[in-house]
């Protein structure tokens, strides 16, 4: 078969993210705001008739198939569904590992929307989003594809219609494990719980930017350094940071005065993902 290309698994942004408490699990209860931006990771993908899976990425050996969420979704969906087919995949990695930014999350709902179109399955998003909960917390709100405030461990969520400004994120040169935060004992995790009135009128706040920003030198000093052109805050559990701006212009303005050591990217916010878009191509 040929080739389906250019399906994107954009990146999200973190508004605020807080926690809550603890359960007796030991995951937390977080309540947060994604929003999707225009800065995306590429995959291709070419049905084959045969079940197997192949995956080739500019990524070379960093991430051993093993523990690639691409193919542990491609996996998944054949499991659920006694699906025979398989697939050829390519991924262009573009988004940052370890940033917040939920690349390899995104990476894995892209594939199993893919596939689920392209192997003709028909199964509804909410029956790819229990297939992608079990993956991570994350891809379901990649699968659903619209800005959502968030709760529990990010699985429940409602949608939003937030502002959409232009971000500068600025990517500092750390890989922030996202275990060792939600591990430390010294992470706030007594936040009072948000509700969706008052989403609009809180002061919005990371919950892990202080603990990260200690631990981190690079993320608190990208952070010291776009606060001065915008407000700014951490997404996730770092290390990306981000500042919003009213116009392209101004964010690109600011990027061009970075500190020579740190990467970043000028992105729009997005309330409709852009494979949402991509979708409804097919």
């Amino acid at each position: 078969m040929s080739v389906s290309l250019a399906w994107p698994a954009p990146a999200k942004l973190n508004l605020f993210l807080h926690v809550n408490g603890r359960r007796a699990d030991g995951y937390h209860e977080l309540q947060t705001l994604f929003q999707f931006i225009d800065q995306c990771d590429w995959l291709d993908f070419r049905v084959t008739d045969s079940p197997a899976l192949l995956l080739h990425s500019n990524l070379g050996k960093l991430v051993p198939d093993s523990d690639n969420l691409i193919l542990k979704a491609a996996k998944s969906l054949q499991a659920a569904t006694g699906c025979t087919m398989g697939a050829e995949i390519w991924l262009d990695k573009r988004l940052p590992m370890g940033g917040g930014l939920g690349g390899g999350s995104s990476d894995a709902a892209t594939t199993l929307v893919a596939l689920n179109a392209l192997w003709q399955l028909g199964l509804t998003k909410s029956q790819l989003m229990e297939i992608g909960l079990k993956l991570g917390a994350d891809v379901p709100v990649f699968i659903n594809g619209i800005a959502a405030f968030a709760e529990g461990v990010g699985e429940k969520f409602q949608p939003v219609d937030v502002p959409e400004p232009w971000y500068l994120v600025l990517v500092p040169d750390a890989h922030v494990s996202t275990a060792e935060v939600f591990q430390h004992p010294d992470l706030p995790r007594n936040t009072p719980k948000l509700d969706m009135a008052s989403l609009g009128s809180e002061h919005w706040s990371n919950d892990c930017q202080a603990l990260v920003c200690a631990k981190y030198p690079q993320v608190a000093n990208a952070l010291s350094w776009l606060v001065e052109y915008a407000p700014s805050r951490m997404t996730g559990t770092g290390a990306c940071v981000f500042g919003e701006f009213d116009s392209q212009q101004a964010a690109l303005d600011a990027l061009a005065q970075k500190p020579a050591d740190t990467q970043g990217f000028v992105a729009k916010g997005l309330n409709r993902s852009p494979l949402e878009l991509r979708l409804a191509q097919l």
